[in-house]
């Protein structure tokens, strides 16, 4: 009997531009790859401006990490390499020739191969680099193993796309890369699922299944790893989505790396927000342009909470499955913080229209206006009501911010990422930048090798 776990704290944020269940496909040439999009790399070049690349061709490796290397999503030609202060490599551009010639790596069937040569496949074929590793949210090691292994079978934030839409039809080259996982390492592999996920997500075989219910953040992995086996010191899971075992077993099945995905164009700014299907680290100009509002945009890979913003004409961030476009919030508002406003997206009971808002399942409007500068932080309890692991959100905030290592520790810090105080961030009355300060918090535990 498949598990159920219910997660009784949280937030669902209903906003307008649901991407519509239909997958459409456009052109392009323009691709990139972006180091900033993955946590705590060095990047060291392969390539240089007007070499010829084929899908699967190694572009960059790690630099602290050498065997895990990144490949190019098409065949073409290195167009450039943007590099920001420091000489930090940013992009690396690439232009498609259209003939998607691609590196062979070899079919093989899994029950052939050892757990070694699954690894030195992974690695050589750049899919290794799918894999994501907590604490710290990095490309694990790779010879590294984990405690266990998270399948994502779903997404509880806003606007998120149907992992079902996502993986239609890949069926046979999921269950493949659950082998191979499982054929990786002995340890268990669990499949988070809700009641929406479908036949053939929840019929997948040799992984245990275990169904969440309740509200966002209920698909974020800390979320369910705590419930599954709190992270101590010392210890690593890893965790991928079910689009992501795709490209793993096709890696298998066709010897080739699978540079395909399906995401979801989704905003109230998007005239007809619908699914496509593209290739990774796709420009996104050809899905917006002539489908969008006129009014300033913002251009967001990923969701509303969580997502890196971009350009109009920038590229689909490395593990991202949505777009979200949203009215840029480039104004200001006399008085706001006294003036009465019953339109707002609000948890308090102060703007009565907003808690009904925050309480109804009726799409609202947002923009990116923060309603106010930052101010002194104030212990309100709010936190606790959107965060539903077992956690005091404002003292680990507090602790990240003093740079108090032990107090950290004894707070969770290994337990959480970003992500889970992206819903801290939206309610929080001192307009705090709160993921970057566990951000920082992270990477400040992760340069002392804790």
């Amino acid at each position: 009997m498949t598990k159920v776990i219910k997660i009784p704290k949280g937030l669902d944020i209903h906003l307008f531009g649901e991407a519509e269940k239909k997958v459409k496909t456009v052109d392009e040439n323009l691709f990139a790859l972006k180091p900033l999009d993955i946590v705590g790399i060095t990047p060291k070049l392969l390539v240089k401006e007007g070499d010829n690349v084929q899908v699967g061709s190694p572009v960059f490796f790690i630099k602290q990490n050498p065997k895990v290397k990144f490949v190019s999503p098409v065949s073409g030609q290195i167009t450039e390499i943007v590099r920001g202060e420091k000489r930090v490599i940013q992009e690396i551009r690439i232009k498609s020739d259209g003939a998607d010639n691609a590196a062979d790596f070899g079919k093989q069937s899994i029950a052939e191969l050892s757990s070694e040569q699954i690894r030195e496949k992974m690695l050589e074929s750049g899919v290794w680099t799918l894999l994501r590793q907590r604490p710290y949210d990095i490309i694990p090691d790779a010879e590294a193993l984990p405690e266990y292994i998270i399948v994502k079978g779903f997404d509880s934030a806003p606007l998120a796309p149907d992992y079902n839409l996502l993986v239609k039809g890949e069926k046979a080259a999921m269950q493949v890369g659950i082998d191979a996982l499982k054929k990786l390492t002995s340890k268990t592999l669990y499949l988070s699922l809700n009641k929406e996920s479908g036949e053939e997500i929840s019929s997948l075989q040799n992984i245990e299944k275990i169904v969440f219910e309740g509200k966002h953040p209920y698909g974020n992995v800390s979320v369910q790893a705590e419930k599954i086996s709190p992270i101590n010191k010392g210890e690593r899971i890893w965790y991928l989505t079910v689009q992501d075992l795709v490209v793993i077993g096709r890696l298998f099945l066709d010897g080739k790396y699978y540079n395909k995905k399906v995401i979801a164009l989704t905003g109230e700014e998007v005239k007809n927000p619908c699914y496509y299907e593209v290739t990774r680290g796709q420009n996104i100009a050809s899905l917006v342009n002539d489908n969008v509002t006129d009014k300033n945009l913002r251009y967001i890979s990923g969701n509303v909470l969580t997502g890196t913003r971009i350009e109009k004409n920038g590229y689909l961030g490395y593990h991202d499955n949505q777009i979200t476009v949203i009215e840029e919030g480039d104004y200001k508002q006399g008085l706001g913080w006294m003036m009465p406003n019953v339109k707002r997206f609000s948890i308090s009971k102060t703007f009565l229209k907003g808690f009904t808002a925050f309480c109804s399942k009726k799409p609202v409007h947002i923009d990116s206006n923060l309603h106010g500068s930052q101010r002194a932080y104030i212990f309100t309890g709010d936190f606790e009501k959107v965060m539903p692991m077992d956690i005091y959100p404002m003292q680990l905030i507090k602790a990240c911010l003093a740079k108090d290592i032990d107090r950290m520790e004894e707070l969770g810090i290994y337990e959480v990422d970003a992500e889970d105080f992206a819903l801290c961030e939206v309610i929080d009355v001192s307009k705090t930048d709160v993921q970057q300060i566990i951000r920082n918090g992270l990477e400040l535990m992760r340069e002392q090798g804790l």
